[in-house]
């Protein structure tokens, strides 16, 4: 396991958290707009323990959700990275992408900058040959970045989140998958 500290694109560096990144991660985390597709905003010791879990998969395994700062202003904005699916579910074992980030970053292309740049890392540095994503069904904004990074949505692989009750609303989910020899496509295409 070779552990990948840093990323970079061409506004954005993906890094490794600092105890700094604290305030600004807790209060993008309390916001009820960023987390509205999540079961609930996090308090700031749920966002200290999120950080704390983050940190011990990229020990592990050496990659995780980066850190995102903006290289023109040196701004936390937000978080983008790979985990591997830690629930039960029909596509796993496999690696997720997935980001989150401030409000006021949205809109500005970065999600989709960052997440190209971790799927890069995907099938280039770790070799993996797949990499999925999901989220609700009523989250358009997040399949809009799956589509942007060149995601397909598999059809047949909607599932219920176990860690969501049976009631809740944002149960039902999504997947999109991209596997190593399509991302090389839309390197070339």
């Amino acid at each position: 396991m070779t552990l990948i500290p840093k990323l970079e694109s061409a506004r954005l560096i993906l890094r490794q958290w600092h105890d700094e990144d604290l305030a600004e991660f807790a209060a993008m985390s309390a916001d009820p707009q960023v987390m509205r597709y999540f079961p609930a905003p996090l308090s700031r010791v749920e966002a200290a323990a999120l950080i704390g879990r983050v940190r011990g998969h990229f020990n592990e395994y050496g990659y995780g959700l980066w850190a995102l700062e903006r290289k023109d202003t040196g701004a936390f904005i937000g978080m983008t990275g790979l985990l591997n699916v830690n629930f039960d579910a029909p596509f796993a074992p496999a690696v997720e992408i997935g980001w989150r980030l401030a409000r006021r970053h949205w809109g500005l292309g970065f999600a989709s900058e960052a997440a190209w740049t971790c799927l890069r890392c995907a099938f280039a540095q770790l070799r993996l040959e797949q990499v999925v994503s999901f989220t609700t069904e009523s989250n358009l904004a997040s399949q809009k970045v799956m589509q942007a990074i060149g995601m397909q949505q598999d059809l047949d692989g909607s599932f219920d989140h176990p860690k969501l009750a049976a009631d809740d609303p944002l149960r039902r989910h999504v997947l999109y998958r991209i596997d190593r020899a399509h991302w090389q496509d839309t390197l070339h295409g």
